[in-house]
Formats: C-alpha cells, structure tokens, sequence
C-alpha cells in the first residue's frame, strides 16, 4: 500500500515485522451473535482472499468467534498465503450462546486455549496471541504464565492484551514484552485515549475494535461535509481520521461484503488536512 502524503501506512510489529496498517478484523464472519460459522461461507472464503490480494496481510481472529468456526475459516481461506501473511488470535473469553462472553483466565484454560489456536490454524508459531480479557477473578501474572511458557517454547512470537488500562498494561510488561492492545476506539468512542497516548510512546501498536461506530449513517454532519469533499464515504473518512491520530495504530475493519472490503481499502487514498482532523477530533 502506498499513497502520496506523509502518512506511513506500515507499521513494524514488535519493531520487526512488516504489516500494512490497514489490516481485517474476522469476527463478522460468523453467525448472529457471533455464534456460528459464516452463514454464507463460500462467500466468507471470497473476502479473505479478496483482502490478500487487495493487499491486506494483517489478520484478526480469535478462538471465540464461533466459537472456534471463525479461526477454521481463516486457515481454510488463507493457508497458501500464511508466508506473506500475519494472523493475530485471542483467548480468556468463553462462550455461551450467542452474544454471551464470559472471561476464562485460569492458567489450565489460557494452555488449553493456545494449544486450540494451533490446532485450529495449523501453525507451529502464533505470531500475535493477544488475551481477549482479562478475569478480574484471576491475577492477570497467572493468567500470563502459560502464554510465558509458550513464548518460551516458540509456539508464540508476540503477545498483546485487550480492553486494558494502562495500569495493567504496566503491570503486565513487569513479567513479559506486549506489542499490542486491542482496545474499543474510533472516532465517536475515545474513552481510551490515554491508552492510545501510552502505546504510542512505548511503540506499542494500538488496535482499534469497532473502528467505525455503530455505522456511518450515525455519524454527524462535520464527517459528512468532510467525505462529501473528497466523494468518498463517511466510513473511509472515519478510518481516515484513525489512520492520522496515531501512527502506531493498526486498523482491522470487518466485513462480510467484497464491495464494503473495496470501500474500506481505499479509505488509504484520502488524508485529512490538519484542520479537518482537528474539527473531527471535537465534533464528537
């Protein structure tokens, strides 16, 4: 990926790796709920491709999307690509039913969780395993010894957390590196902030969940004067805005429609003027 302004759309994962900035996030490529696998699931396997060849090469699943259904998909879709190609995975949530998430952070769960994500990528390295939550029941040192363990044994280069303060993430970096948070932010939801400033000064990618909201018919009329300047959509302007707040953050918008992919991916070709950004960033 590559446009003509001053905004690096790459960022090196750990300080090593390579990825565009403009990733894919899998969870809506389940059933309602997340409960299930894609309903359509050809069509599932036609959007990871398309993202591949449209130049994505960062991934997000987790094991509970599905559960379980979701990381099966991605080997399926994308196996031949896993040479070019990273796929961050998750663990410490179980589920219920559908919409039902329940933290899990007993070390024996956190093993068996890792040695699912393996299994069910068919990977002998994770190469990003992020803690989908952490159980206030548990402390978080205990929850992480297994994860230390699997580092050690080279079945996980990198992990990152979710839904963290920065406390934690401090208290987290006392017994381990973290190269990445995943926590809810986009251009209406900023309670985060402090986070995103953190992770940016310590080179810790900051990955935003639900980067567009609720959906940009629900953005206001400042984003919509904005997209309507460049003819593009208020989605790509809001992942626009994201894409220059910070350049550590690592955008993984979801979507079950190869035409919303295409949307989405050229959101890189629009940069927003200081001045737009500013407007944006107090409008909401």
């Amino acid at each position: 990926m590559s446009n003509n302004n001053n905004i690096s759309l790459t960022y090196k994962l750990g300080g090593a790796i390579e990825i565009n900035r403009l990733g894919y996030g899998g969870m809506q490529l389940t059933g309602a709920g997340v409960w299930g696998d894609a309903p359509d699931r050809d069509l599932a396997v036609r959007v990871l491709q398309s993202a591949v060849e449209s130049g994505v090469n960062f991934f997000d699943t987790a094991d509970s999307y599905g559960p379980h259904t979701n990381e099966v998909l991605f080997h399926d879709a994308l196996k031949a690509h896993y040479d070019k190609i990273v796929i961050a995975t998750k663990g410490g949530l179980e589920r219920s039913g559908p919409n039902q998430w329940h933290p899990n952070g007993k070390p024996e769960y956190i093993a068996s969780t890792i040695e699912g994500n393996l299994k069910r990528l068919q990977v002998e390295q994770i190469q990003l395993w992020q803690l989908h939550r952490v159980d206030p029941n548990v402390p978080v040192e205990e929850t992480l010894a297994p994860v230390i363990d699997a580092v050690k044994n080279g079945k996980i280069k990198y992990v990152g957390l979710s839904e963290v303060d920065v406390k934690t993430i401090e208290r987290v970096r006392k017994i381990m590196p973290i190269v990445s948070v995943q926590n809810m932010y986009n251009l209406a939801e900023r309670s985060w902030e402090s986070v995103l400033d953190y992770t940016e000064q310590n080179d810790i990618a900051f990955i935003p969940w639900y980067p567009l909201a609720s959906g940009p018919q629900k953005m206001q009329d400042k984003l919509q004067v904005i997209a309507a300047k460049y003819n593009a959509t208020t989605a790509q302007i809001a992942l626009a805005w994201l894409l220059k707040r910070a350049s550590n953050i690592l955008l993984i918008p979801g979507t079950k429609s190869l035409g919303h992919l295409q949307e989405n991916m050229a959101a890189v070709q629009f940069q927003l003027t200081d001045e737009e950004f500013e407007s944006l960033s107090k409008a909401f």
